[in-house]
């Protein structure tokens, strides 16, 4: 199921006309660039980075918080029809199962298991964002972010993880070099 060149492009469901923009075009260009973009079909960054993804004709993964006959948000379900047609959409959970906290914190991982490295485009503080980039160090995955204004609460995680060792990822080509060089290109 895992895609031979992937990464999971996560941020706040919040994010700000920067975030927006940075989410669309990493995802855009690296779809464009045979990078299956994998994300959890949240309100925000997930939302943006898959509908990236359709627009670019690349592939996309959308892994569920809720059971497979669930979608969630509920506003996202034509986008879930979209993304089944050119990429998947997968549950960990069984049908029926309802979209509580505690889910996606395993949906989180999943995101990441199926990635070869994972991008942070925004997130606060305290955000369920944080979750995954402490997948992607726990599996051994690279972490990139993009940095954003300091003043902007939306910027703290970003610029956290890159104080913290994570990769600044100023343009997509920071990332189609890792990946490709994982792949041997």
């Amino acid at each position: 199921m895992k895609d031979k060149k992937s990464i999971a492009i996560v941020g706040s469901r919040e994010p700000t006309r920067y975030g927006r923009e940075m989410a669309y075009k990493f995802s855009y260009e690296l779809a464009k660039n045979g990078i299956t973009i994998v994300s959890g079909l949240a309100r925000g960054i997930d939302t943006i980075a898959h509908l990236a993804a359709l627009d670019a004709g690349g592939r996309t993964i959308a892994v569920l918080g809720s059971g497979p006959d669930i979608i969630y948000p509920p506003e996202n379900e034509n986008l879930a029809k979209e993304i089944a047609k050119n990429g998947q959409v997968i549950s960990p959970f069984p049908k029926g199962t309802k979209p509580l906290g505690k889910n996606f914190l395993i949906r989180n991982a999943l995101i990441v298991k199926l990635s070869q490295a994972v991008l942070i485009v925004e997130g606060k503080e305290r955000s369920g964002t944080l979750s995954t980039a402490t997948h992607a160090a726990n599996q051994n995955k690279e972490v990139f972010a993009i940095p954003g204004p300091i003043n902007s609460p939306q910027s703290y995680l970003p610029n956290y993880l890159i104080d913290n060792g994570a990769r600044i990822a100023r343009s997509s080509e920071d990332i189609l070099e890792y990946i490709n060089s994982l792949n041997g290109d």
